[in-house]
């Protein structure tokens, strides 16, 4: 039998301070699996794209993960797939959960993590592009440390107004205001141009950048990331996918920054960002953790899919 977890059963049994702490292990144990995880993307003849990311594996999680999602920016949501939770043991299909939670959560919460890491002291914290993901890094980040004020842009007004209301903070109307106001600035946006520059900046500010997951995608430029000290999840997947496609070099991986291998940030002054693509041991350590309380708490619905 196979357990069916939809997003109101993840919303559920998910709780923001345990999937930290899933995650900042995950960092710092994940190099260790000898079978590294792999991120297929292909484009489609339909507006959208198909990525898979396999498998999802952790030291000590007697299970790895497949995921398949759709990509159409137009859509909404813009993100559909489903996760598959899988027995070390014998394949079983454990659990199917709906990809779009599960990957709103490991991407927003690894960043809040990342930002947490290397964000300076201000508190002040700006958002470009309210969606699932800003979500969860405002509320992931809230459970870190505390946060000070909170600035919004999107280029949906009336989503921008409804998370500004929910969180508590107010509506700006562009990228670079967002910058001139936040010390600690999230972006999770589709955008295909540079949304800030280094003149759109000062020193001492972080910047988690989300957005850059695919090749064409951009949210800060060149001469941003030259004057930054930046760190990714994955060297290689930052090169050929992620925010170093088109040059320049990473200082570090979160995993050495968790490590304690890496500083991070250096000085008050240093730029930092933090600019993930998404790995598939991530996925695995949020479909474990909610597959592992939803048995314990009777969450879900069991199918038989071989009936």
């Amino acid at each position: 039998m196979t357990l069916l977890l939809t997003r109101g059963d993840l919303e559920t049994v998910l709780e923001p301070g345990a999937c930290v702490d899933v995650l900042r292990d995950g960092f710092r144990d994940a190099d260790g699996e000898s079978i590294p995880g792999q991120r297929v993307r292909t484009d489609l003849p339909f507006p959208g794209t198909a990525t898979a990311l396999i498998p999802g594996l952790l030291p000590g999680v007697p299970a790895y993960t497949v995921k398949v999602n759709a990509k159409f920016p137009g859509a909404r949501p813009a993100l559909r797939g489903v996760i598959c939770l899988h027995s070390g043991t014998d394949g079983e299909l454990l659990a199917l959960l709906d990809s779009a939670t599960v990957t709103a959560w490991r991407t927003g919460l690894a960043a809040a993590l990342g930002t947490h890491l290397l964000a300076g002291r201000g508190d002040v914290v700006g958002v470009i592009g309210a969606g699932a993901q800003a979500e969860l890094m405002v509320r992931g980040l809230g459970a870190l440390r505390p946060r000070g004020a909170l600035v919004v842009q999107d280029t949906s007004a009336d989503r921008a107004a409804e998370f500004a209301a929910r969180h508590g903070g107010r509506v700006l109307s562009l990228a670079a205001e967002v910058a001139a106001t936040a010390d600690v600035v999230l972006s999770a946006t589709w955008s295909r141009e540079p949304l800030l520059h280094l003149d759109d900046t000062r020193p001492g500010q972080h910047f988690t950048s989300l957005g850059v997951d695919e090749p064409g995608k951009a949210e800060l430029a060149a001469d941003l990331l030259d004057a930054s000290v930046v760190v990714v999840d994955d060297r290689s997947l930052a090169v050929s996918t992620g925010v170093l496609a088109s040059g320049g070099t990473a200082a570090a991986t979160l995993g050495e920054v968790v490590r304690g291998d890496h500083p991070g940030r250096r000085t008050d002054a240093d730029r930092t960002v933090y600019a993930p693509v998404g790995l598939p041991w991530q996925d695995l350590a949020i479909a474990w953790t909610a597959y592992e309380r939803a048995e314990g708490e009777g969450i879900g619905r069991r199918v038989d899919l071989l009936a």
